[in-house]
């Protein structure tokens, strides 16, 4: 790739790529880049002709719109973008953890996860973050989750849930499921009866999440197949809540669903 090519216009200028973005919502006028980024005009000038001079854009009857080939490197260079930012937000916990639960499909729409950030229970404030969590749940109108560990706490949250009328479904590993069976098969009783919850088993996976419609809660397990109990990928926006309904229905579409004890 020459040091001057198109690739190269777009990634070693901020002003160049926003300057992209910015006119594949609509043309603009010079008057208006300038009003938008707040400089004046030999700060923008250079960047509009170099674009210009890339077939990126073209100036017409005063406006500057983007060209057919620059409609094209908007479309496709938006989700890099957005891929990358997801990753380097949060690149430690990508880089530490095992990645094999997230099926391909979800992993190409990590983009989705770009405004996720990771919350660390530290020892001296577990007791804030876990209050903070639970708030979030029960202000939910709905509740899906996938847990590969037993909690104790679990069993009680899912038929506080169900009792308050709170659409819920949960899936279960394995082991999961015969740990909550045996020590808590009233709770498990109850919570079948109700026509709004759901309880499935899938056969195993190296993941705990919850989603409900305010925000996606994401576990993984480190690299030495040890669960992280600390770090949380957490997202309270749109994209992230459907990625991670997604995930959810990945997940339940191949599991087995328990009706009774």
């Amino acid at each position: 790739m020459k040091a001057n090519g198109l690739l190269s216009i777009l990634t070693f200028s901020e002003k160049r790529k926003d300057i992209l973005f910015l006119l594949q919502e609509n043309p603009r006028t010079l008057s208006e880049i300038k009003d938008y980024f707040d400089v004046r005009s030999p700060e923008i000038l250079p960047r509009l002709k170099e674009m210009e001079n890339a077939n990126l854009i073209i100036r017409q009857e005063g406006m500057y719109r983007l060209t057919p080939i620059g409609k094209v490197s908007a479309i496709h260079y938006k989700p890099l973008l957005d891929t990358l930012t997801a990753i380097e937000a949060n690149e430690i916990f990508w880089k530490e953890h095992e990645l094999t639960a997230i099926p391909e499909i979800l992993l190409n729409r990590l983009q989705e996860l770009k405004e996720c950030r990771v919350v660390r229970d530290e020892q001296e404030h577990i007791y804030d973050t876990h209050k903070a969590f639970m708030e979030n749940v029960r202000a939910s109108a709905h509740f899906m989750g996938f847990s590969s560990i037993f909690l104790p706490s679990h069993p009680i949250l899912f038929l506080d849930l169900a009792r308050r009328n709170i659409p819920i479904s949960i899936i279960l590993t394995p082991n999961v499921f015969f740990k909550i069976k045996s020590e808590h098969s009233v709770e498990i009783e109850e919570f079948l009866k109700y026509k709004h919850t759901g309880l499935y088993v899938y056969d195993n996976a190296k993941v705990a999440f919850v989603v409900t419609d305010r925000f996606l809660s994401l576990s993984l397990f480190f690299k030495n197949g040890t669960f992280d109990p600390r770090n949380d990928l957490i997202g309270f926006d749109s994209p992230s809540i459907k990625w991670g309904e997604d995930l959810f229905k990945y997940y339940k579409e191949n599991s087995i669903e328990i009706k009774d004890l």
